[in-house]
């Protein structure tokens, strides 16, 4: 299993745009991705269940990845969050 945290600096958080394109991002792997909110969590696969955390700008959120490819997804989610979110 594959960790990492990062700190959202879109200034809306993580609305229906950022989120479809983490989903699109998330959806290229076989890994099961979980976002983690204080004390809730979603699959990042799942748009719906993404954008009900209500994650805001500057918010600290962590990423478990596990599965047979977690070491590239993690390293490209981590890639992905940097350059869109």
């Amino acid at each position: 299993m594959k960790k990492f945290e990062y700190v959202i600096k879109e200034p809306v958080g993580i609305h229906a745009r950022p989120a479809s394109l983490l989903v699109k991002e998330a959806s290229k792997f076989k890994s099961n991705i979980i976002i983690f909110r204080d004390e809730e969590n979603a699959n990042v696969k799942r748009l719906m269940s993404l954008m009900a955390l209500g994650i805001k700008c500057s918010e600290t959120v962590k990423f478990e990845v596990e599965g047979e490819d977690e070491e590239i997804a993690a390293e490209q989610m981590e890639k992905f969050c940097q350059l869109n979110l």
